[in-house]
């Protein structure tokens, strides 16, 4: 039996075997392009979103694969490194990027493997300048979940209505502010009213 996590493995593996996105591989398939978006695979309640049946019958057959050949690519082991969706930390403020709960949307978006992530709906940023230093330096790719719950003393990205994407420690949270701690000292704290934040998402990893 397949489980939901197997059948967009397949699916995402079957776009790379094709050269393409998840998008990319919509599109082809006469499809929406963001059909098969990150985003598109949880429902705002949290419970799995499956491919229907007609859009993997048009995935198979605009790549020419056989359903055979799709259960071989589903019944092949998980692996053990995790491609995820990439961009740099200054053009995450910018429209196109995000859907509005904070997931990857559009085009534009590298890709970088990364080891020990199980997250699908994963994406990293890279981070640019000095702001975050000590902890986070130019150049280092932080990994961030959009579906993980986010507690005080977590690690988050949080994105504002002003555009501004950052990386903070969440220090407080109440139902009408939140206050962000940073991880250079010589930034203060920082309180921001929950209607002017757009999404936070919880910081899984770093390439330190």
């Amino acid at each position: 039996m397949f489980s939901h996590a197997d059948i967009w493995r397949a699916l995402d593996a079957l776009a790379r075997a094709h050269g393409l996105s998840a998008s990319g591989l919509a599109r082809r398939a006469g499809l929406d392009p963001t059909s098969f978006n990150r985003s598109k695979r949880i429902t705002a309640n949290g419970r799995p979103r499956w491919p229907s049946t007609e859009s993997l019958s048009k995935v198979l057959s605009c790549t020419g694969t056989t359903l055979e050949e799709f259960a071989r690519i589903l019944q092949r082991k998980k692996p053990l490194r995790l491609h995820v969706p990439l961009i740099g930390m200054a053009r995450a403020g910018a429209e196109g990027y995000f859907d509005d709960a904070g997931f990857p949307a559009g085009s534009g978006w590298d890709e970088v493997e990364i080891p020990g992530i199980e997250d699908e709906n994963a994406y990293a940023l890279r981070i640019t300048g000095d702001s975050m230093e000590p902890v986070y330096r130019d150049g280092d790719v932080i990994v961030v979940s959009p579906n993980a719950q986010t507690r005080v003393g977590d690690r988050v990205v949080v994105r504002l209505k002003t555009g501004e994407v950052m990386a903070k420690e969440l220090r407080r949270r109440t139902a009408a502010e939140i206050t962000l701690a940073s991880f250079n000292p010589d930034h203060p704290e920082r309180t921001e009213p929950m209607a002017n934040v757009i999404w936070m998402a919880r910081i899984l990893w770093a390439s330190q």
